[in-house]
């Protein structure tokens, strides 16, 4: 009898599913991006008056939009890597 995987393993096979895959990486990038421009467009033009109101919340929420922005140029980063290293052992 064996035991299902943990969440833990699910995750790593499902991360390494999309790393290993261009296309499915690609999309998983794309899809940060939109998120990424929804949260800025969020924050500048949706709830701007409610993060001026607390210093905290601002500092929070744009700190969040960093940590993500920094996400995705890491992704993009692998991703240009990975494709190097896909062309070079191609040839």
């Amino acid at each position: 009898m064996t035991t299902p995987p943990s969440d833990w393993q699910s995750s790593k096979g499902i991360a390494r599913s999309i790393l290993h895959d261009r296309t499915a990486r690609r999309k998983a990038m794309a899809r940060s991006l939109a998120l990424l421009m929804i949260v800025f467009a969020i924050g500048l033009w949706g709830i701007d008056e409610w993060l001026a109101a607390d210093l905290m919340r601002f500092v929070l929420w744009w700190g969040a939009c960093g940590f993500l922005a920094l996400f995705v140029v890491l992704f993009a980063l692998y991703d240009a890597m990975r494709v190097i290293r896909e062309e070079r052992d191609r040839d």
